[in-house]
Parts: C-alpha cells; sequence; structure tokens
C-alpha cells in the first residue's frame, strides 16, 4: 500500500525516539507499526468504530473510549488496566489509544502502569490531542484539589494524527483546539495563524517535539509548553470544565500577557498582540462573570509548577517565555481585576468560530 503524503516530525529521546506522522489518512500506517512492535495482540481504546481504523493484523480487544474532564480520573485508568488484564495483554503487547485529550492521557497513563510499561501507540482525534496532548509523554488524570496531579511520563511508539478525523468535529471543539495553537505564537512558533490547518499542527509538533527533546521531565526548558496553563487550568477547574482546555488556555495567554506587562517584562505593544492573537483565533479573551478570584489563586497555588504554594508562571520577558517564580499575590490580583468580565455565567461562555 502506498502510504499517504504527510509530515514526518521526529520525537528525539535516543532509544525512545518516535515519529509522529500528519495528515490526511495517516491512519494507515496504524498496522506497519503495531507489527513493528512485535505484539501478539492488541487493545484498542477508541472513541470511534471499529471500521474507522484498519485491521492491525493481531487478535484485537475494542474498549470504547470515554472523552470528556470528567473521566480524566483514577477510576478511568483502573477499569482501562481491568480490560488489558482480561484480555491477557503482556508488557509485548501494544495499546492504541483513539480519541481526545482525555483519551490520550488516560489510556496512556493506563499503558505506563500496567506491567510498569507497555507499548502504546495514540491515534488522537480532537484538534486539541493532535497539537499537544499526543506528544512528548506526559500522562495524567485529575483529582478533586486540581489538573493532572497524577501521572508519568510514558513515550509512546508512535503518534498518528490524521487530520480526516477532525472534518467530524463540531465548530467549539476545533475552537478549543486552537487554543494551544494560539500560545505558540509567543513560545516559538509564531505566524502560525496565516498557514493551512495541517501546517499548523506540524509547527506545532515540531516546536514541542524539539522542546521535549531537550527536557524530557519538565527540568527546564519544557516548562514554556505551559504558556497560559497556571491561570488556564484555574479555570477549568474553577468553572467545573464548563470552560474547555483551550478555551481556559487562551483567557490565560491574554493574563500572561498582562501579567508580564504589569511585572515590566515587556511593553505594551506586546501586551496588546497576546489578546490580539487569542482573539484571531476566534476564542475567548475575557474571565468568566460568576467565577472568583478568591478561587482562581487557590487553584494556582496547587498548579504543578508551583513549589512551597508560591504562585509560579510562565511569562513573556526579553529573552522569551521563561519559568517566573514566586509572582506577588498582589500583583496577581491586580492584573485579574484589569480583565474584562463576560456578562453571561460560564456555563455559556464560548467564542464564534473563525
Amino acid at each position: 500500500m502506498t502510504e499517504p503524503a504527510h509530515h514526518r516530525v521526529d520525537v528525539a529521546l535516543g532509544d525512545r525516539s518516535y515519529p509522529v506522522h500528519i495528515g490526511p489518512g495517516v491512519r494507515t500506517l496504524l498496522p506497519g507499526l503495531v507489527a513493528a512492535t512485535g505484539a501478539a495482540r492488541a487493545v484498542v481504546v477508541s472513541a470511534r468504530p471499529a471500521h474507522a481504523l484498519p485491521s492491525l493484523g493481531v487478535p484485537v480487544r475494542w474498549v470504547a473510549a470515554r472523552d470528556g474532564e470528567e473521566n480524566k480520573n483514577l477510576a478511568t485508568v483502573a477499569e482501562l488496566c481491568e480490560h488489558f488484564a482480561r484480555f491477557g495483554l503482556t508488557r509485548s503487547d501494544v495499546v492504541v489509544s483513539c480519541g481526545g485529550g482525555t483519551t490520550t492521557d488516560t489510556v496512556g497513563l493506563a499503558a505506563a502502569l500496567y506491567h510498569r510499561g507497555t507499548p502504546v501507540i495514540h491515534l488522537p482525534t480532537s484538534l486539541l490531542a493532535q497539537v499537544d496532548a499526543s506528544i512528548g509523554g506526559k500522562t495524567g488524570v485529575n483529582l478533586p484539589e486540581g489538573k493532572n496531579l497524577v501521572g508519568a511520563y510514558w513515550q509512546p511508539r508512535a503518534v498518528l494524527c490524521d487530520t480526516e478525523f477532525l472534518d467530524t468535529l463540531p465548530p467549539r471543539e476545533r475552537v478549543n483546539g486552537y487554543g494551544e495553537l494560539a500560545r505558540c505564537h509567543f513560545i516559538g512558533a509564531p505566524g502560525l495563524a496565516a498557514l493551512p490547518l495541517v501546517d499548523q499542527i506540524a509547527r506545532s509538533v515540531a516546536l514541542k517535539a524539539s522542546v521535549v527533546a531537550r527536557d524530557e521531565r519538565d527540568q527546564g526548558l519544557r516548562h514554556v509548553l505551559n504558556y497560559g496553563h497556571t491561570l488556564g487550568h484555574a479555570l477549568e477547574r474553577a468553572t467545573e470544565y464548563a470552560l474547555r482546555h483551550g478555551e481556559a488556555v487562551a483567557v490565560g495567554t491574554v493574563f500572561a500577557g498582562l501579567l508580564a506587562g504589569a511585572l515590566g517584562r515587556i511593553p505594551p505593544a506586546r501586551v496588546a498582540e497576546h489578546r490580539d492573537v487569542v482573539a484571531s483565533y476566534g476564542l475567548p479573551t475575557e474571565l468568566p462573570a460568576d467565577v472568583a478570584d478568591d478561587d482562581l489563586v487557590a487553584y494556582m497555588r496547587r498548579d504543578k509548577k508551583a513549589e512551597g504554594h508560591a504562585l509560579t508562571f510562565v511569562l513573556d520577558g526579553p529573552a522569551g517565555p521563561e519559568l517566573v517564580p514566586d509572582v506577588p499575590e498582589d500583583l496577581v490580583r491586580a492584573t485579574l481585576a484589569t480583565m474584562p468580565r463576560t456578562t453571561a455565567p460560564h456555563a455559556s461562555l464560548t467564542a464564534s468560530p473563525r
């Protein structure tokens, strides 16, 4: 079979390196990738029907994926591992995820834990998962206390970003994915909005791959990928996930620009650029009307980047984005106060798709 024309980006991690294929029809590469693992059987956790994927050439157990933040928890991971065990999966076999960001995260963590590490291949089906969640080996689930507080680093064997899956996304879900693309403008990939979508995905993946190759486990540089995420994660929790991840990161990116300006790290024009770029994607730029600053500050203190409950942000500056610890709480609150608020409650906060 002739391989589809597509982009390929390699995540260079020595003997754990792997390819990311991006383009229409790349799911046809899946049987060859499964064969390359040497697996005798596979578990496919999929949000799509079986006919959406090619035959893998080995016995398969199909498990229905459950996307959505309400399913991104340890109970889902335990249930997945039970499916693996009942099928007799071994660490020489393979797990395949086919779904959005929640599926990628939960299946990735289940694969990392089962037999202390079972090969996994990701087929992300949402824009958000293709540009971010499926790349880099971070797996994680939520606790009531915060986002992604339980997880592991477990690199996949390959990632297939089949852009044909995106054709069926509802408008709000596509806009949600733009949130991660918008923040790329400020961490090393400006001007994405002018490119065709497949090229935007490829540029975003290449940026993330280059960062992960230099800092796999968040020792320094990889923190820049969390641009806009400190407030973004807090907004998700404070709205009980009515505000979706990409939407929340978009608002968080606007806030990051304002906070960097308040600290004197960037000039007013660069502050304004944050809002302009986010708005150009049709993403929200305002805080929800009914979310309290006290709640946001409390959740930001629980952010994974924080040390000793100090407020920590990734902020733009003269040398580019970097981790800025110990940001004064009064300045954070004052900056939140400068942000416009929607007139509607958070449950109805959504932007118009471009």
